[in-house]
């Protein structure tokens, strides 16, 4: 079985001593992957590593959550005691090597400010192995109680207007992250497309909106990816099947990809370890569960859409 994890972070710090192990575990199970930068740093360094590998991609862009210092932890992993390093501060080196540092836990994540530079990311996207631009995107969600709303709102939205611009340019797809910023996020997109530009359009990353908001975005050209969120239980007020799980239920197959977000949010039967590359395949059975198909029929399908949009 061939799949491709479309969105991954292989090349930051939860990797620092055993990235190289990760990788070629990852591709000997017959996995592709895209390592997606969050930051000037990590941009650079995941086209470093995706250089020594064939099988490896990488993206380059300016996460919303980096447009200033910040330190939260993520709510999905805050029941587990996850004890790996996961900081996006500075990515890993190219190296490698064995067993695991640190004892900062999985879930803690801190930021630094940057302000979007045109002209480092566009020699960054000049490269062989970039293939997207982004994560890039609105986040309503994490706003910091010492920095003023509408400021960063704004400074979110000039940003993305960088990054699709950018990527229209390049003639790359982009990479979105959208949270708790749905209709900001989708009016900017059909801005962009009824202007003619995005042609490669994108995907939204780690969905876990609406059926009607995953069609709207489908009806501007984009595709949607799931992680494992959805192979998480429902709760017990949500019945059967979860919100996010109905989504993929119903949702064709053609309009989807798979992805792990790794190191963050590792699907059942991992959750509260470091995710890795590799585990895409539970998200892709999950897949096959939900829609009463089988997993080679996942696999086949989202990878010849990731081959296509990435042209890989």
């Amino acid at each position: 079985m061939n799949l491709v994890d479309t969105h991954c972070h292989v090349h930051f710090n939860a990797y620092r001593q055993d990235m190289d192990e990760v990788i070629e575990r990852t591709l000997s199970k017959g996995v592709f992957m895209i390592t997606v930068g969050t930051q000037s740093t990590t941009s650079a360094n995941g086209l470093k590593v995706a250089e020594r590998y064939d099988g490896v991609w990488a993206a380059v862009g300016l996460h919303p959550n980096h447009l200033c210092e910040q330190e939260f932890f993520d709510e999905e992993e805050l029941e587990f005691n996850a004890t790996f390093v996961a900081s996006e501060q500075d990515g890993t080196s190219a190296g490698g090597g064995s067993g695991f540092a640190g004892k900062v836990p999985l879930n803690k994540i801190k930021t630094r400010c940057e302000s979007f530079d045109h002209d480092y990311y566009l020699n960054l996207a000049r490269h062989p192995k970039c293939v997207a631009i982004g994560e890039c995107g609105l986040d309503y969600y994490r706003m910091p109680e010492n920095i003023d709303r509408d400021e960063l709102i704004a400074k979110q939205q000039a940003t993305i207007r960088a990054h699709f611009d950018l990527a229209s340019e390049v003639g790359l797809p982009v990479i979105i992250h959208s949270r708790a910023a749905h209709e900001d996020q989708l009016s900017v997109i059909r801005e962009y497309v009824e202007a003619g530009k995005l042609e490669q359009r994108g995907v939204i990353h780690c969905f876990t909106g609406t059926i009607e908001e995953a069609r709207q975005f489908i009806d501007l050209g984009f595709l949607i990816s799931f992680t494992g969120i959805i192979t998480f239980p429902p709760r017990k007020t949500e019945g059967l099947i979860s919100p996010v799980q109905t989504v993929v239920r119903d949702l064709p197959l053609e309009c989807m990809m798979v992805e792990t977000d790794a190191p963050y949010i590792a699907p059942v039967p991992h959750r509260g370890k470091r995710n890795e590359p590799w585990m895409v395949e539970y998200v892709a059975k999950k897949i096959a569960e939900l829609k009463g198909i089988s997993v080679e029929e996942v696999a086949e399908v989202t990878s010849r859409n990731a081959r296509k949009m990435f042209r890989i």
